[in-house]
């Protein structure tokens, strides 16, 4: 689910392009195998829809919530939509806001890259007080688009960031989509000389039809931190149902089912041992009306105070989230 002002920039591509949207430079594809929209303030990708393998997969119930949302065509704006709010399209695996920050601002939705830090445990914080950004400098830095290598399954993206983010570390990004899943990792290299402890996520905003009918499966029995709850430790009692604000950190490296009644999307995580899943409920963010908060879910790949990495010179670490929807197949 995306602003109307980014899915025209989509129906008005074909193949691969550049262009401008809410003052970021956007690199879009739109080919055979479906969509891809990636901001290069970030290196965040902003929407991904696989094309549909034929008309039946188009309409399943599986697949998309329904027929607009399976081929990705505009569908009627978000009825809640305010006089100054864009409307929110139907299609696609990731929500957007309509109402993204202005620069130097990020934009909320699709997958931030929250490096090299999750939240404000800013372990590889090298300011003086600690004071750096939450969830990190990565998410609101440029980016170059390194290389695209093409074929007619889909596409993969290399990124790194246009100035040095941290004196000893170094990251980059890898994007690969095709007709079959979205995978995006975030890898990190050690390039000093003494020993760091990061953290980080996959934000991941995924789009669903209704967050108050969506369920998480893969959680039961999971030990969590609850940081609603001053970070009180629980166990997970049947699978995941969301009813209002969630904000839990739960300790496992299990395959994730987003169920929200009309798609099943899975999430599978790599060099993750965290699973965060997050909604603000009532208390949502200044960006973000309460008609568009209906429709996301935030489902991230992530390495936490629960499973900090200590990078050793000349390490690697790679964080890497895939989603792919579950077939009747």
């Amino acid at each position: 689910m995306i602003p109307a002002s980014l899915r025209a920039l989509l129906d008005a591509t074909d193949g691969q392009r550049r262009a401008e949207w809410a003052g970021r430079e956007v690199w879009l594809a739109n080919e055979a195998w479906g969509e891809l929209v990636v901001s290069l303030q970030g290196a965040q990708v902003l929407h991904f829809l696989p094309a549909p393998e034929d008309a039946t997969a188009e309409g399943s119930t599986s697949n998309a919530p329904d027929d607009a949302q399976a081929a990705g065509a505009s569908a009627s704006p978000d009825a809640t939509s305010g006089e100054d709010e864009e409307a929110l399209v139907a299609g696609g695996w990731l929500w957007v806001t309509p109402t993204p920050q202005a620069l130097p601002g990020a934009i909320r939705g699709g997958i931030p890259l929250c490096w090299p830090w999750f939240a404000d445990e800013n372990t590889a914080d090298e300011s003086e007080d600690r004071s750096g950004p939450m969830h990190g400098p990565a998410r609101k830095a440029d980016w170059r688009l390194d290389a695209v290598d093409e074929h007619e399954e889909g596409v993969e993206l290399h990124l790194s960031p246009l100035e040095r983010l941290h004196s000893q570390l170094v990251p980059r990004a890898v994007i690969q989509a095709n007709a079959n899943r979205l995978h995006v990792e975030l890898i990190t290299e050690h390039r000093g000389e003494t020993p760091v402890k990061i953290t980080g996520a996959l934000h991941s905003y995924l789009a669903v039809a209704d967050v108050q009918a969506c369920r998480v499966e893969g959680l039961a029995g999971a030990r969590y931190l609850d940081k609603l709850a001053d970070f009180a430790e629980r166990e997970q009692q049947g699978e995941l149902g969301v009813r209002g604000g969630l904000d839990r950190i739960y300790h496992t490296n299990a395959e994730l089912t987003l169920d929200d009644g009309h798609r099943r999307l899975r999430i599978a995580r790599q060099g993750s041992d965290s699973a965060v899943i997050w909604h603000p409920g009532d208390e949502r963010p200044a960006d973000t009306s309460a008609a568009a908060a209906g429709h996301f879910l935030c489902v991230e790949s992530a390495n936490t105070r629960l499973d900090p990495v200590w990078l050793v010179p000349g390490a690697q670490h790679l964080l890497g989230t895939t989603l792919s929807l579950e077939t009747d197949a």
